[in-house]
């Protein structure tokens, strides 16, 4: 079967797309088909995937949903081919358009009037809060928010005290974005991030028009979707922080870097041995938080320090009698011992350069351990 994409638009990280597609695929007997048009229904736009997805009281429930999106399905309404046809889609993933907001409009090129929000530049809380809207209306925050059934008179519970217990900020829902202040802001985001759960399954109650009611939670997909669209919008915001995709740090903004130091923290994490991790993640952790201090950064830096001397002999071997070099610094200014004869009056950059340098001396150190390691016989 040859699908045409070019009537799709991808709405979620590709992988992540992939990742909860392959794994409907291999779930046996008939419920597989239920989660993939969830699946295709939140991930995919351009409006083919979606027609099947319309409430169960607007049509007749004789009729194959999966027949009704386009003229192919109505040629190929079996469930083999509707297999076939969402394997292909998954295979082919990588293929997709992802879907993007619209380019901006003659008032907004011309600066001939206001944005099609009604102000003169986006705002990033108002943003947010519909991103959040979005969230809870695809069940996302059903978990622990709870969800309302014609048919349940238990009280749910309060999501405004949810959020409190965990930021110590009451009264933050429903939201009112125009009153959260920076430090409000950004902890909500870092809040969400704890609370979003994804519901793999969910079915329709139609008595008293009660709707959708969601089940099956996994944090997992939902974490990793919700960071790709809060880093979005925060980019699109000209914000300089993202969420954590890894570490210590997981879920919490982080300062935003280049690629290459980027892929540099991912190998770290990745790749350091066992014995280093947890001191390589802490020190990751401190430095690059959105709250950083010179003190935190201080830290951070004698944590690595402290790994490479560990380390020292390795390193000796490889500089030779130049492996000082890469301690004198840390020694003679106010970093690690704080004598009363080491230099304190440098600027906070330098802080930054030394740090990566630990960190980029660290992996460095990883890799030539790793390469010594004995492979075990096949």
């Amino acid at each position: 079967m040859s699908l045409d994409l070019s009537n799709y638009e991808l709405r979620w990280p590709t992988e992540l797309f992939v990742a909860e597609g392959e794994r409907i695929l291999r779930i046996t007997g008939s419920s597989w088909e239920e989660q993939a048009k969830w699946l295709l229904t939140e991930a995919l736009g351009g409006g083919a995937a979606l027609d099947f997805e319309e409430a169960p009281d607007h049509r007749d429930p004789a009729d194959d949903p999966w027949a009704t999106t386009t003229s192919r399905w109505r040629r190929v309404p079996s469930a083999e081919d509707r297999c076939d046809w969402f394997e292909e889609l998954v295979k082919r993933a990588s293929e997709l358009r992802h879907a993007v907001a619209p380019r901006p409009y003659w008032p907004e090129r011309h600066g001939s009037g206001v944005s099609a929000g009604g102000r003169a530049e986006r705002d990033a809380r108002e943003d947010f809060a519909r991103l959040i809207g979005d969230f809870a209306e695809n069940g996302y925050l059903a978990e622990l928010f709870g969800q309302y059934c014609v048919n349940d008179h238990d009280e749910l519970p309060d999501p405004s005290g949810v959020i409190e217990r965990r930021l110590g900020i009451p009264g933050l829902w429903p939201f009112a974005p125009q009153t959260w202040d920076e430090d409000t802001f950004y902890g909500l985001i870092e809040v969400f991030h704890d609370l979003v759960s994804r519901p793999r399954r969910r079915h329709f109650h139609s008595y008293g028009g009660c709707g959708w009611h969601h089940s099956e939670f996994h944090n997992g997909p939902a974490r990793i979707l919700y960071r790709w669209r809060v880093n979005r919008l925060l980019r699109e915001a000209g914000i300089g922080y993202e969420l954590a995709a890894e570490g210590e740090d997981l879920g919490r903004l982080v300062a935003v870097t280049d690629d290459a130091r980027s892929e540099l923290v991912h190998r770290a994490l990745h790749d350091s041995p066992t014995d280093i991790t947890a001191g390589v993640r802490h020190a990751i952790a401190l430095f690059r938080g959105r709250e950083s201090s010179p003190e935190s950064k201080r830290s951070a830096i004698f944590n690595l320090a402290r790994v490479l001397e560990e380390r020292r002999a390795l390193i000796k071997e490889l500089l030779g009698k130049d492996e000082g070099a890469l301690f004198e610094i840390a020694n003679r200014f106010d970093l690690r011992h704080r004598r009363a004869d080491q230099r304190g009056d440098y600027d906070e950059a330098f802080l930054d350069w030394i740090f990566w340098w630990y960190l980029a001396t660290v992996e460095l150190t990883n890799q030539l351990i790793a390469s010594r390691d004995p492979r075990p016989e096949n």
